[in-house]
């Protein structure tokens, strides 16, 4: 279904609001959501519903949080880990505003995600609460295929939850940005999961992505991401949001077999002991489930802590060049895709933002960030533009992020916006002036650190 609306803002304009001193207390969080969507451009038809302007009365909606998991192995709370309930409750107070019919809330978390801990009752009432009292008819949706309902892998992996029929197949060929990377030897990994199905729909000519239909059958996407540092991607937030609406991670490349002198991306240089860390992982990776499982995932652990540099492994540092394809083949998916799956020479919606960078998340995310208060919500019809603006709020460089950088090329099915305005306190700024004005400078993950900071920024 198309969003084009004759009253939408420009595609590069990102929208603005700021607090210095960042809180969670839903007045508060409302205030900040609505400044950030009229400062985006939205109010024409009506400032007390922005959202009037985007979302036809009697239509459909759907709100795309980052719900990656329901702890924080880090033990700084999910405030920065995940989209927080008040965020998501002053959004959808704003969507029922604009008095749609029906509003779909949904994610796919990482497979280990207990979706009760992130859904909890005492949420999901509040929110079909919001919903009644616009006369909305909410639908909260899991989009995985497959979980560990134990929360542990040892416990193994049920899958086939969803049926296929709730999902589009497209597969890009050689127009994907991971073919200029492929081969033919099934060289892609994602963390636990078994590589030899992730061979199986990616390789050379063949880059397929499983995603929920529900994106392409509303009339409205509105993302809720959460803004944090990224250890495969240096940065997530508007654009890797939309990870989460592939239904099962065996389509989801996330780095190459192998160290960076050997043609992989895996690690940086050709490590003996990580190369057969790795190797045992995969051992691993093929039998979750069993009891061999948690012994070889020890011993891949402890080869890991011998090379001295496990924090780099798994495609966590600056020298990934796989993620972010296959991060920029899910958006053009979103953006130029139809329901059955074939894409589409022009787009076929937009898909807005709505982000909460109030607390944000800094170092080991997406799942283990310490918290980054910044105190920012914005609103982008663009992810890009939205991107770039983040970058510069976290104190990152966006032209030494290859996720934003290579966004802005003109590949075929673009992402990229005509130009980026900044909108904030009632006038515009330039984009340089958002790190010294409202920024402040986060701390990478580790295997960044060093390579994607903003000059100046401490």
């Amino acid at each position: 279904m198309s969003t084009q609306s004759p009253t939408a803002p420009e595609s590069g304009r990102v929208g603005l609001s700021h607090r210095p001193d960042p809180s969670y207390a839903l007045p508060s969080v409302r205030a900040q959501v609505r400044e950030a969507l009229l400062a985006g451009g939205l109010g024409r038809t009506d400032p007390a519903a922005p959202l009037k302007d985007l979302i036809p009365e009697g239509g459909s909606v759907l709100l795309k949080p980052n719900w990656v998991h329901h702890a924080n192995p880090s033990r700084s709370g999910t405030d920065c880990l995940v989209t927080h309930p008040s965020v998501i409750e002053a959004a959808l107070e704003e969507v029922c505003a604009a008095r749609p019919s029906r509003v779909i809330l949904g994610d796919a978390p990482v497979q280990s995600c207990i979706w009760e801990e992130l859904v909890t009752p005492q949420r999901l009432r509040r929110w079909q609460e919001v919903a009644a009292r616009g006369g909305v008819a909410l639908e909260v949706v899991d989009f995985r295929r497959s979980i560990v309902p134990t929360g542990q892998m040892e416990g193994g992996v049920l899958t086939d939850l969803r049926p296929l029929e709730r999902y589009a197949l497209f597969d890009l060929g050689k127009h994907s940005l991971l073919e200029p990377i492929s081969t033919s030897r099934g060289d892609f990994r994602v963390g636990d999961y078994d590589h030899r199905l992730l061979s199986r729909t990616h390789h050379r000519g063949v880059h397929q992505y499983l995603l929920a239909r529900e994106p392409f059958e509303v009339d409205v996407v509105l993302s809720l991401p959460k803004l944090k540092t990224h250890r495969k991607a240096g940065l997530t937030g508007a654009l890797k949001n939309l990870v989460g609406l592939n239904g099962n991670k065996d389509y989801l490349p996330h780095h190459r077999v192998g160290g960076s002198a050997l043609g992989g991306d895996n690690f940086p240089g050709a490590s003996p002991t990580r190369h057969l860390a790795e190797w045992v992982q995969d051992l691993a990776n093929q039998r979750i489930g069993s009891a061999a499982y948690p012994w070889l995932r020890r011993v891949a652990r402890g080869l890991r802590g011998l090379s001295g540099g496990g924090g780099k492994m798994g495609g966590a540092w600056h020298g990934n060049d796989t993620t972010w394809r296959m991060t920029l083949d899910l958006n053009r998916c979103l953006l130029y895709g139809r329901a059955d799956g074939t894409m589409a020479d022009t787009p076929q919606r937009r898909i807005y933002s709505l982000t909460d960078a109030i607390i944000a998340g800094q170092g080991e995310g997406p799942l283990k960030p310490a918290p980054h208060p910044l105190g920012a919500v914005t609103f982008a019809s663009s992810s890009v533009a939205a991107e770039v603006v983040h970058a510069h709020l976290m104190g990152l460089d966006p032209d030494r992020l290859a996720l934003i950088r290579r966004s802005r090329e003109g590949f075929r099915w673009s992402l990229a916006p005509d130009e980026i305005v900044l909108w904030s306190e009632g006038r515009q700024w330039s984009i340089e002036e958002a790190f010294p004005r409202w920024g402040r400078a986060a701390r990478p993950a580790a295997g960044w650190a060093g390579n994607i900071e903003l000059g100046g920024a401490s």
